[in-house]
């Protein structure tokens, strides 16, 4: 259970969240992205309550305004590198020739500019990453949020994958959340907070 927790970004601004397990770090990310819904109090994004949409209407918010970056990329196998990026613009119909030239971007921004055609079987553990931080980011989102994203890679490569979140969460002007047991990777954002039995904290 999360208590009286109170947190303001502004676009650009990035933020660890440290706590062990079962300190609430998944449900918070969660109802950021509004995954789930709170009981009490407002999560604004903008000027926008999201919560006050119908479940279309959130669903399009979701897609459109939050990337997500898991600890498991969640690519799909059958699909190429480009193909995974361009997923979420399925829930839209066929994408467009500016979002495949958006993806073809981002992949290329995310060192990946040769891989465009291979799936995930043929692809590394971070580079598998990067593609998930390319799709994530495919739609310009104001709110990134990445749940563990170095949790499942070797110290060098959660390395380079901290920094390229940081490196593109500035570019493109986001707000970036990361909730982690990282310490190292805490220590590459602007900010740290820690989340302990509920309760939100400076770390």
């Amino acid at each position: 259970m999360l208590r009286n927790i109170s947190l303001k970004l502004q676009s650009g601004e990035n933020l660890a969240i440290l706590g062990p397990s079962g300190s609430g770090k998944s449900t918070l990310l969660h109802l950021m992205g509004t995954l789930d819904t709170p009981t009490t109090g407002t999560i604004t994004l903008g000027d926008e309550n999201p919560f006050t949409l119908d479940e279309p209407q959130l669903a399009h918010f979701r897609n459109r305004r939050i990337g997500f970056v898991f600890q498991e990329h969640h690519l799909l196998p059958q699909l190429s590198a480009l193909e995974n990026v361009l997923v979420p613009c399925l829930a839209e119909g066929t994408p467009n020739e500016e979002m495949v030239s958006r993806a073809r971007s981002l992949l290329d921004r995310v060192g990946l500019s040769e891989r465009l055609e291979h799936r995930p079987a043929e692809l590394s553990g971070g580079e598998r990453q990067r593609v998930g931080i390319a799709r994530a980011l495919i739609h310009t989102p104001s709110l990134l949020l990445a749940d563990e994203p170095t949790g499942n890679l070797d110290r060098t490569a959660a390395t380079g994958i901290t920094e390229l979140l940081v490196q593109l969460q500035q570019q493109e002007d986001a707000i970036l959340v990361v909730v982690t047991h990282s310490i190292e990777l805490a220590n590459g954002l602007q900010r740290r907070m820690e989340l302990d039995n509920g309760n939100l904290r400076d770390a």
